[in-house]
């Protein structure tokens, strides 16, 4: 092959990807280890819940060996851009600010907002109603971009996780709590008091905060690791697995319409 040839070769092979795709052996995931049932971290370090157990059985699925890394949420993205871990499996909503930093596989599931609030506590989405009432979110989460975005006039609390917020909606010092439904019937109304709080409002969906649920964040640059994983995704809902995972956590599917 002549010198001509050859550097022809090389640019088709540079356009097709073919010499820029990564074999992927080993993938090192981002979790967060504070949001249950999503992710918990044991007395003993070890994090489990339904999104570790996701991104093991992915793992499985596209034969790589995964290393599964802590993570403060509030530094989540800037530790995958980081190279800290390849990839994010954390309950994150795939929304457009989001897809300005990171790519997003397809979803793996998509769970309704929800305030929860003391029973016989009144919510009313408007203004006028939220002004001066306090609200309690995770900083950082499509519900703190919700109650920024929407009612200007309310308190929002911040907190470096769900827990917190939970902890002083209990001690009143916030009228409400916003998280993902699930992770508030798991971390509010069914731990011990929680028959005295309920979910009050209505579901939030709304893609413009919300986004198309929550997907696997990844680099911009590794769309050959997007594909394993919406290949391993779609391999999981056929098979079973996601379902019997999913099922393990929950009494609905949690992947959504």
């Amino acid at each position: 092959m002549n010198k001509l040839m050859l550097a022809t070769a090389i640019v088709t092979a540079l356009s097709s990807g073919s010499l820029m795709a990564k074999e992927w052996k080993e993938v090192r995931i981002g979790v967060e280890g504070a949001y249950p049932p999503f992710s918990w971290t044991e007395p003993s370090g070890e994090v489990k819940g339904f999104d570790i157990d996701i991104a093991k059985a992915l793992c499985e699925e596209m034969q790589v060996k995964c290393t599964l890394v802590k993570q403060d949420w509030d530094g989540i993205i800037p530790a995958l851009l980081s190279r800290k871990y390849d990839a994010i499996i954390a309950t994150m909503d795939i929304t457009e600010e989001r897809k300005k930093k990171v790519d997003f596989t397809q979803k793996y599931q998509h769970i309704p907002a929800r305030f929860a609030a003391k029973k016989g506590t009144e919510v009313k989405l408007d203004k006028a109603f939220m002004d001066g009432k306090t609200v309690a979110v995770q900083r950082a989460t499509s519900m703190d971009t919700f109650i920024t975005d929407n009612f200007p006039n309310a308190t929002i609390k911040r907190y470096g996780t769900a827990d917190e917020a939970y902890l002083d909606l209990k001690s009143g010092r916030v009228d409400y709590v916003m998280a993902d439904s699930a992770a508030i019937t798991d971390g509010l109304l069914k731990k011990e008091g929680g028959d005295a709080y309920e979910f009050v409002g209505p579901k939030l969906t709304d893609p413009k905060w919300f986004g198309e649920g929550a997907g696997i964040a990844v680099r911009k640059a590794d769309k050959d690791l997007k594909e394993k994983f919406n290949a391993a995704i779609l391999a999981l809902r056929a098979s079973g697995k996601y379902k019997e995972i999913n099922d393990k956590y929950f009494d609905f599917d949690v992947y959504g319409e």
